[in-house]
C-alpha cells in the first residue's frame, strides 16, 4: 500500500523557516515527480513546487520563487519542502504528491501538514 505521509508543520511567525519532509511509503518514488501543493482555507489547492524524477527539473510558483527549495533523497524516499522568509499569505494545509512511474498526474496523496504564520 502506498503512503505518503508529511510532517514539520506548525506554527511560526512571519519572516521564520519551516522545512516539511514527506516520506513515502510501499514503493519507490525515484522515477516519480513529486509536487508539494498547498489549499488555504475557502481557496483552492494549488501547486507550490515540484521535482522531476531526476531531480534536474524543478517548478516553483511565483508566489514562492526565492523563498521556498523542493529537494528530494531518493536513498530515504523523502521529498522536502524548505520553506523560509514566510508570510502570513503562506498559511494552509500543505500536501505532498506524487506521480505515476514516468507520468504527469498526480495520483498519490499525502493527509496533509498544517502550516501556520502569525503575522
Amino acid at each position: 500500500q502506498v503512503q505518503l505521509v508529511e510532517s514539520g508543520g506548525g506554527l511560526v511567525q512571519a519572516g521564520g523557516s519551516l522545512r516539511l519532509s514527506c516520506a513515502a511509503s510501499g514503493r519507490t518514488f525515484s522515477r516519480n515527480i513529486m509536487g508539494w501543493f498547498r489549499q488555504a482555507p475557502g481557496k483552492e489547492r494549488d501547486i507550490v513546487a515540484s521535482l522531476g524524477w531526476s531531480g534536474g527539473s524543478t517548478y516553483y510558483a511565483d508566489s514562492v520563487k526565492g523563498r521556498f527549495t523542493i529537494s528530494r533523497d531518493n536513498g530515504k524516499n523523502t521529498v522536502y519542502l524548505q520553506m523560509n522568509s514566510l508570510k502570513p499569505e503562506d498559511t494552509a494545509v500543505y500536501y505532498c504528491a506524487a506521480t505515476s512511474e514516468y507520468g504527469t498526474k498526480y495520483d498519490y496523496w499525502g493527509q496533509g501538514t498544517q502550516v501556520t504564520v502569525s503575522s
